[in-house]
């Protein structure tokens, strides 16, 4: 059987943060050092392509990292989509199967990453996500609430990573660039070819690194995970 790629997207610009949340420390570990570490430590993945700049790779010295599996990099593209097709094209090898994760996720663990790789082995397509649990409303532009009720029965939190068949995820993303569309996710590009997306349900928190408060929050989640640990 043949093993999952991993394609670790880090190309944004932290333009909403204010400075390069990819680079700043989580207990002396960078965010998105963290992320490579959690999927060089899943014996399933059989390489990583690093989608980023040249100046952040070294920063985090990725070229360096002792991992058992070879992680390399490429540029970005002006879109998302585009910056995982070219993660697709840097591959070494053609895998079975290929995780796309937001390296501005650096809590995801291992365990989570594995169980999103048997469900794709499943079903084809495998996402990690969590129910929606907040009372949802909508709201016009001025943000002030309208009547109308939003029901969250069924609503869920989409996570990274989203595991794929290889070739399903390349037809997919053939659909996006045929009907020149822009997408978010992957599992959003599946739907275009009409293959529906099994959830994992990641009982552990998995935030996406978006504003500076959020630095401070991932490292208390972190500080607890490593006091119970060492209960």
């Amino acid at each position: 059987m043949k093993g999952c790629a991993a394609i670790i997207v880090a190309a944004g610009s932290s333009r909403r943060a204010g400075f390069d949340k990819l680079l700043a420390p989580l207990h002396g570990v960078k965010v998105l050092e963290r992320s490579i570490r959690a999927f060089a430590g899943c014996r399933e993945i059989t390489e990583i392509v690093v989608v980023c700049p040249e100046e952040r790779f070294r920063a985090i010295n990725a070229a360096d990292m002792e991992t058992e599996v070879p992680v390399t990099r490429v540029d970005g593209g002006s879109e998302r989509h585009e910056s995982v097709k070219n993660g697709l094209a840097a591959l070494l090898y053609t895998p079975g199967f290929v995780a796309v994760h937001d390296g501005a996720r650096p809590l995801i663990t291992v365990e989570q990453i594995s169980r999103c790789i048997q469900t794709a082995r499943e079903c084809g397509a495998a996402a990690s996500a969590h129910p929606v649990t907040d009372t949802l409303k909508r709201a016009n532009e001025e943000r002030f609430t309208l009547p109308e009720q939003v029901d969250r029965e069924g609503l869920w939190c989409m996570e990274t990573p989203q595991v794929f068949q290889y070739q399903l995820l390349l037809d997919a993303y053939a659909a996006v660039t045929e009907r020149n569309m822009k997408v978010t996710d992957e599992v959003t590009a599946l739907q275009l070819i009409g293959h529906p997306t099994r959830l994992v349900h990641n009982h552990g928190p998995n935030p996406k690194i978006t504003w500076p408060e959020d630095i401070s929050c991932a490292e208390i989640l972190l500080e607890l995970k490593h006091r119970r640990n060492t209960l």
